[in-house]
């Protein structure tokens, strides 16, 4: 197999039909069938179920997708780390949670990209298990995860806590005393996905099963807009939004009866590897 055919296979998964993958890939059609029909032979199952205007994972092509990015994913790593190499004397690969960029990493790749003129930064943002594997990978160097990582040759630092809070858009509170666990449950709730984490589970156990949240994002900068325009209430790490509640754009919104756990920011790299020199800008 060759990577042009995983990058069709990958693409078509996504789009879910042979004609709009040729268009967007700016193939022949008739290219897009060979490519998948050469992977499936070379596979030795059926990756897709073909239905007369779409198509469809099959369980085995499942499986397959995630191995073909992650395929893709060190490819494009070690030709970005070739090229760097005569341009760099130095490339860090950092992995990062949204809810983590803006209060932690970003500063630090500031100082080191002004402190260190001859040093690459890579930036990855996702979900912290997609950025353990990835680590794991040899893709990135460090991780800032919202998970911890128990295993044998790697380190797990606390990097920092931090507290949750409930927030929402000033002056349009409806609870300014306080609100319960058994009113949460009626308030119009904006969901930001942290279902692998300790917080995720959190917010989750607060609400009944298969509650249905009026907004559901997996990036936790994009409720902003939403809370600044009154359209509901959300748990947010302090630190991420203590600006919007010193300007007063957002306000806490104290909890009465029940606590929220803190938010724990865990720092993952490979035994061996100095994670201070880019912690600290160090360039020896």
């Amino acid at each position: 197999m060759n990577t042009e055919e995983l990058k069709t296979f990958i693409f078509l998964s996504k789009v879910k039909n042979f004609t709009l993958a040729a268009e967007q890939m700016f193939i022949a059609q008739s290219t897009v069938t060979n490519r998948i029909s050469e992977l499936e032979k070379e596979v030795g199952k059926r990756l897709f179920t073909r239905g007369s205007k779409t198509v469809a994972l099959t369980e085995e092509g499942k499986i397959f997708l995630k191995y073909a990015e992650r395929i893709i994913e060190l490819q494009e790593t070690s030709l970005e780390e070739i090229n760097a190499v005569s341009a760099y004397t130095r490339k860090f690969s950092i992995g990062a949670i949204n809810a983590t960029y803006e209060t932690y990493v970003r500063p630090l790749v500031d100082e080191c990209l002004k402190n260190n003129t001859f040093t690459s930064v890579k930036v990855v943002l996702g979900h912290s298990l997609d950025l353990i594997q990835l680590l794991q990978d040899n893709v990135l160097d460090l991780v800032f995860s919202s998970v911890p990582l128990k295993r044998t040759g790697y380190v797990c630092e606390v990097f920092d806590s931090d507290r949750l809070v409930l927030v929402a858009g000033k002056g349009l509170n409806r609870y300014p005393e306080g609100v319960t666990q058994e009113e949460l449950t009626h308030i119009p709730y904006l969901m930001c996905n942290f279902a692998l984490s300790e917080v995720g589970a959190f917010i989750r156990s607060l609400f009944p099963k298969n509650y249905v949240f009026r907004l559901e994002v997996d990036n936790s900068s994009k409720l902003f807009h939403y809370l600044e325009n009154g359209l509901g209430y959300s748990f947010l790490p302090y630190k991420m939004i203590k600006s919007e509640l010193e300007s007063g754009i957002l306000e806490e919104v104290p909890l009465k009866d029940f606590s929220a756990p803190q938010v724990m920011t865990y720092l993952l790299y490979k035994q061996g590897y100095d994670a201070r020199k880019f912690l600290e800008n160090r360039m020896e």
